[in-house]
Protein backbone atom coordinates (compact mmCIF):
# COMPACT_ATOMS: atom_id res chain seq x y z
CA UNK A 1 0.00 0.00 0.00
CA UNK A 2 1.43 3.35 -0.99
CA UNK A 3 1.70 6.43 1.71
CA UNK A 4 -0.83 8.15 -0.46
CA UNK A 5 -3.36 5.81 0.45
CA UNK A 6 -2.46 5.52 4.05
CA UNK A 7 -3.10 9.21 4.24
CA UNK A 8 -6.42 9.06 2.38
CA UNK A 9 -7.42 6.56 4.94
CA UNK A 10 -6.37 8.88 7.91
CA UNK A 11 -7.97 11.71 6.70
CA UNK A 12 -10.88 9.90 5.97
CA UNK A 13 -11.69 8.20 9.66
CA UNK A 14 -10.25 11.78 10.71
CA UNK A 15 -13.32 13.30 8.80
CA UNK A 16 -15.64 11.12 10.45
CA UNK A 17 -14.52 10.96 13.36
CA UNK A 18 -14.20 15.05 13.57
CA UNK A 19 -17.62 15.54 11.96
CA UNK A 20 -19.58 12.90 14.36
CA UNK A 21 -17.64 14.30 17.65
CA UNK A 22 -18.60 18.27 16.55
CA UNK A 23 -21.96 17.20 16.02
CA UNK A 24 -23.05 15.73 19.07
CA UNK A 25 -21.03 18.56 21.19
CA UNK A 26 -22.80 21.09 19.46
CA UNK A 27 -26.19 19.33 19.14
CA UNK A 28 -26.73 17.73 22.96
CA UNK A 29 -26.19 18.74 26.38
CA UNK A 30 -23.70 16.04 28.26
CA UNK A 31 -25.49 13.00 29.15
CA UNK A 32 -28.36 13.17 26.68
CA UNK A 33 -28.74 10.94 23.46
CA UNK A 34 -30.76 8.91 21.55
CA UNK A 35 -31.87 5.37 20.77
CA UNK A 36 -30.93 4.46 17.62
CA UNK A 37 -31.68 0.94 18.25
CA UNK A 38 -32.63 -1.34 21.56
CA UNK A 39 -28.91 -2.49 21.94
CA UNK A 40 -27.08 0.92 20.49
CA UNK A 41 -27.67 4.23 21.45
CA UNK A 42 -26.16 7.41 20.88
CA UNK A 43 -25.47 8.53 24.61
CA UNK A 44 -22.65 11.89 24.56
CA UNK A 45 -20.30 11.80 27.58
CA UNK A 46 -16.77 13.52 27.38
CA UNK A 47 -13.70 11.56 28.59
CA UNK A 48 -11.32 13.67 30.45
CA UNK A 49 -8.46 11.14 30.88
CA UNK A 50 -7.78 7.60 29.55
CA UNK A 51 -9.55 4.67 28.22
CA UNK A 52 -12.65 3.54 30.34
CA UNK A 53 -12.45 6.81 32.18
CA UNK A 54 -9.39 6.51 34.26
CA UNK A 55 -7.52 9.91 35.46
CA UNK A 56 -4.18 10.50 36.19
CA UNK A 57 -4.37 11.94 39.44
CA UNK A 58 -2.60 15.39 40.36
CA UNK A 59 -2.85 18.90 38.83
CA UNK A 60 -0.96 18.51 35.92
CA UNK A 61 -1.80 14.51 35.01
CA UNK A 62 -4.53 16.43 32.03
CA UNK A 63 -1.45 17.94 30.90
CA UNK A 64 1.32 14.90 30.85
CA UNK A 65 -1.47 12.59 29.37
CA UNK A 66 -2.04 14.97 26.10
CA UNK A 67 1.85 15.68 25.57
CA UNK A 68 2.27 11.89 25.70
CA UNK A 69 -0.16 11.11 23.69
CA UNK A 70 1.89 14.11 21.47
CA UNK A 71 5.15 11.85 21.61
CA UNK A 72 3.34 8.68 20.77
CA UNK A 73 1.63 10.19 17.31
CA UNK A 74 5.05 10.66 16.43
CA UNK A 75 6.18 7.27 17.04
CA UNK A 76 3.04 5.74 15.17
CA UNK A 77 3.80 8.02 12.47
CA UNK A 78 7.33 7.21 11.75
CA UNK A 79 6.38 3.89 12.41
CA UNK A 80 3.58 4.23 9.56
CA UNK A 81 6.43 6.15 7.07
CA UNK A 82 9.10 3.21 7.51
CA UNK A 83 6.45 0.34 6.95
CA UNK A 84 5.59 2.28 3.17
CA UNK A 85 9.39 2.72 2.91
CA UNK A 86 10.03 -0.52 3.67
CA UNK A 87 7.30 -2.30 1.38
CA UNK A 88 5.34 -3.84 4.09
CA UNK A 89 2.17 -5.94 4.03
CA UNK A 90 -0.64 -4.14 2.62
CA UNK A 91 -2.40 -5.34 6.61
CA UNK A 92 0.53 -3.92 8.31
CA UNK A 93 0.28 -0.43 6.83
CA UNK A 94 -3.77 -0.71 6.80
CA UNK A 95 -3.72 -0.97 10.53
CA UNK A 96 -1.02 1.42 11.42
CA UNK A 97 -3.32 4.00 9.64
CA UNK A 98 -6.19 3.38 11.44
CA UNK A 99 -4.45 3.51 14.93
CA UNK A 100 -2.97 6.74 13.57
CA UNK A 101 -6.01 7.97 12.52
CA UNK A 102 -7.85 7.22 15.81
CA UNK A 103 -4.88 8.52 17.55
CA UNK A 104 -4.82 11.55 16.51
CA UNK A 105 -8.55 12.49 16.74
CA UNK A 106 -8.62 11.88 20.24
CA UNK A 107 -5.31 14.62 20.49
CA UNK A 108 -7.28 16.85 18.65
CA UNK A 109 -10.23 16.47 21.39
CA UNK A 110 -7.48 17.02 24.16
CA UNK A 111 -5.47 20.00 22.52
CA UNK A 112 -7.97 22.05 20.94
CA UNK A 113 -11.58 21.45 22.17
CA UNK A 114 -11.09 23.10 26.03
CA UNK A 115 -10.31 26.12 23.39
CA UNK A 116 -13.37 26.29 20.93
CA UNK A 117 -15.92 25.15 22.76
CA UNK A 118 -17.50 26.25 26.19
CA UNK A 119 -18.80 23.60 28.50
CA UNK A 120 -21.75 21.33 27.91
CA UNK A 121 -22.77 20.53 31.35
CA UNK A 122 -25.84 22.38 31.38
CA UNK A 123 -26.58 23.42 27.87
CA UNK A 124 -25.52 22.95 24.50
CA UNK A 125 -21.82 23.83 23.34
CA UNK A 126 -21.09 26.62 21.21
CA UNK A 127 -18.55 26.82 18.31
CA UNK A 128 -16.01 29.39 19.26
CA UNK A 129 -17.95 31.24 21.92
CA UNK A 130 -17.16 35.26 22.32
CA UNK A 131 -16.41 34.22 26.10
CA UNK A 132 -13.65 31.59 25.24
CA UNK A 133 -13.93 28.06 25.66
CA UNK A 134 -13.90 25.89 28.39
CA UNK A 135 -10.77 25.49 29.38
CA UNK A 136 -7.05 25.95 27.94
CA UNK A 137 -4.93 24.28 25.55
CA UNK A 138 -3.71 21.12 25.98
CA UNK A 139 -6.91 20.22 28.88
CA UNK A 140 -9.41 19.67 26.51
CA UNK A 141 -11.91 16.71 26.88
CA UNK A 142 -12.65 13.86 24.48
CA UNK A 143 -16.24 13.81 23.43
CA UNK A 144 -17.56 10.01 23.61
CA UNK A 145 -20.93 8.96 21.60
CA UNK A 146 -21.57 5.40 20.86
CA UNK A 147 -22.79 2.88 22.94
CA UNK A 148 -24.03 -0.58 23.08
CA UNK A 149 -25.54 -2.12 25.74
CA UNK A 150 -25.94 -5.24 24.38
CA UNK A 151 -27.91 -6.56 27.36
CA UNK A 152 -29.15 -5.13 31.01
CA UNK A 153 -30.62 -6.89 33.52
CA UNK A 154 -29.82 -8.23 37.40
CA UNK A 155 -27.81 -11.22 37.30
CA UNK A 156 -28.77 -14.57 38.82
CA UNK A 157 -27.83 -14.98 42.47
CA UNK A 158 -25.95 -17.73 41.61
CA UNK A 159 -22.77 -16.04 40.17
CA UNK A 160 -20.53 -15.28 42.64
CA UNK A 161 -19.24 -11.54 44.01
CA UNK A 162 -21.89 -9.76 41.52
CA UNK A 163 -24.77 -12.32 41.81
CA UNK A 164 -27.98 -10.26 42.31
CA UNK A 165 -26.61 -7.11 41.23
CA UNK A 166 -27.95 -4.99 37.83
CA UNK A 167 -25.57 -5.23 35.08
CA UNK A 168 -24.69 -3.52 31.73
CA UNK A 169 -22.85 -5.34 29.07
CA UNK A 170 -21.24 -3.54 26.58
CA UNK A 171 -21.26 -0.48 28.96
CA UNK A 172 -17.95 1.83 27.78
CA UNK A 173 -19.06 4.85 25.43
CA UNK A 174 -16.26 5.49 22.72
CA UNK A 175 -16.01 7.15 19.45
CA UNK A 176 -14.85 6.26 16.01
CA UNK A 177 -11.23 7.52 16.53
CA UNK A 178 -11.47 4.65 19.51
CA UNK A 179 -13.09 2.20 16.98
CA UNK A 180 -10.11 3.05 14.24
CA UNK A 181 -7.56 2.20 17.35
CA UNK A 182 -8.99 -1.19 18.34
CA UNK A 183 -9.59 -2.34 14.87
CA UNK A 184 -6.33 -1.54 13.67
CA UNK A 185 -4.70 -3.60 16.75
CA UNK A 186 -7.65 -6.60 16.13
CA UNK A 187 -6.38 -6.60 12.65
CA UNK A 188 -2.49 -7.10 14.07
CA UNK A 189 -3.36 -9.50 16.36
CA UNK A 190 -5.67 -11.64 13.51
CA UNK A 191 -3.22 -11.42 10.77
CA UNK A 192 0.27 -11.60 12.71
CA UNK A 193 1.81 -13.75 10.16
CA UNK A 194 0.93 -11.34 7.42
CA UNK A 195 1.73 -8.22 9.27
CA UNK A 196 5.13 -9.42 10.39
CA UNK A 197 6.40 -12.00 8.23
CA UNK A 198 9.26 -14.40 9.56
CA UNK A 199 12.18 -13.63 7.25
CA UNK A 200 13.66 -17.09 6.34
CA UNK A 201 17.28 -17.54 7.18
CA UNK A 202 19.08 -18.58 3.80
CA UNK A 203 21.68 -20.98 4.60
CA UNK A 204 24.68 -20.52 3.61
CA UNK A 205 26.93 -23.25 1.82
CA UNK A 206 30.05 -24.47 3.29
Amino acid sequence: MSLKKAIAIIILVLLIDQISKIYIKTTFILGDGFDVLSWFKIHFVENEGMAWGAKIPGEYGKLFLTLFRLIAIVGIGYWLWDSVRKNASRVLIFSIALIFAGAMGNIIDSVFYGLIFNDSASQVASFMPPEGGYGTIFHGKVVDMLYFPLWEGVLPAWIPFWGGTYFTFFDPVFNIADSAISIGLILLIIFNKKAFPKKEKTETSA
